[in-house]
């Protein structure tokens, strides 16, 4: 999947969650859809990773403590 397409599934979903608000006034958007987008984006790339904190935090241009501070916030890390 291509960058462009990325873009367009975000824009397709946005529209998507404005619609659905049926006029109401969303709140915290930012934080909301960082949380949504991060924490499967640190799932896949764990994964593709084999679980490597290293690796996967070089692949997203992380600090590995970064990388292990957010995996513990979305409860990535047992």
């Amino acid at each position: 999947m291509s960058k462009k397409k990325i873009d367009e599934c975000i824009r397709d979903s946005l529209n998507d969650y404005f619609r659905d608000m049926g006029g109401e006034e969303p709140h915290g958007m930012y934080d909301m859809l960082l949380n949504v987008v991060e924490k499967p984006l640190l799932e896949v790339v764990m994964q593709r990773a084999d679980q490597n904190q290293s690796r996967a935090a070089e692949w997203l241009g992380l600090n590995r403590n970064t990388l292990r501070k957010k995996l513990l916030e979305h409860k990535l890390l047992k």
